[in-house]
């Protein structure tokens, strides 16, 4: 079966480039993007390992850790690695996983049969600390991944669920926000939201960012 936002990610135990990995004891209490690549020394792969690299004060900050995925060995990742450093101009400071027997592909349905029998397709998981999964995005080989809008959907998920709030269409960190329907005293709503609100609709009431 599929993966679905809530379910508890599968937790798994494979070699990878930095030796033996069991996951949930790797990811600890920290938010995870674990995400697969068709194959190693590939293009789209390189620039998009080099970009999740170059990342890694953005993911400090949010208390997130990376891990990559394909299905080639760990000595053959290593190699890899040097080409993305060199080419990237980075230093790719997380792990990929050597997937070999398919095991974590299986468990996380990578591997898309319409698109290749053998290869993962470029699937991404965000994993809270809770070991939930909180996004899906799947790309098709040929498509690099827009990892600005997954550091975007980790900020919104971050501030949901500090705040009782909802984050509107290509909101950004610091725009203003939506304050939910299920929030309708207006005792709860002055307490919650002391900067106030504005309501262009009933249903659409639109307040600062509250961290801010």
């Amino acid at each position: 079966m599929a993966l679905r936002l809530g379910d508890t990610a599968p937790d798994f135990e494979q070699e990878s480039s930095i030796g033996k990995i069991k996951f949930h004891e790797w990811a600890g209490d920290s938010w995870v993007v674990l995400f697969s690549h068709p194959a190693d020394f590939t293009p789209v792969c390189t620039t998009e390992l080099g970009l999740t690299a170059k990342l890694k004060p953005e993911f400090d900050k949010r208390n997130v850790k990376a891990i990559a995925l394909s299905v080639d060995p760990a000595e053959k990742h290593n190699q890899w690695i040097k080409d993305i450093e060199d080419t990237q101009k980075t230093v790719v400071g997380f792990p990929i996983i050597a997937d070999v027997d398919k095991k974590v592909s299986a468990l996380y349905d990578m591997i898309h049969p319409n698109q290749s029998e053998t290869a993962t397709v470029r699937s991404l998981f965000v994993i809270d600390p809770k070991k939930k999964v909180r996004l899906i995005i799947t790309y098709p080989m040929s498509t690099g991944r827009n990892f600005d809008e997954v550091m975007r959907v980790i900020d919104a998920l971050q501030l949901t669920d500090g705040y009782t709030v909802a984050t509107p269409g290509n909101w950004r960190d610091g725009d203003d926000v939506i304050i939910p329907l299920s929030i309708q005293d207006e005792a709860v709503l002055k307490q919650k939201f002391p900067k106030g609100y504005t309501a262009p609709r009933p249903y659409l009431r639109i307040t600062p960012q509250p961290n801010k």
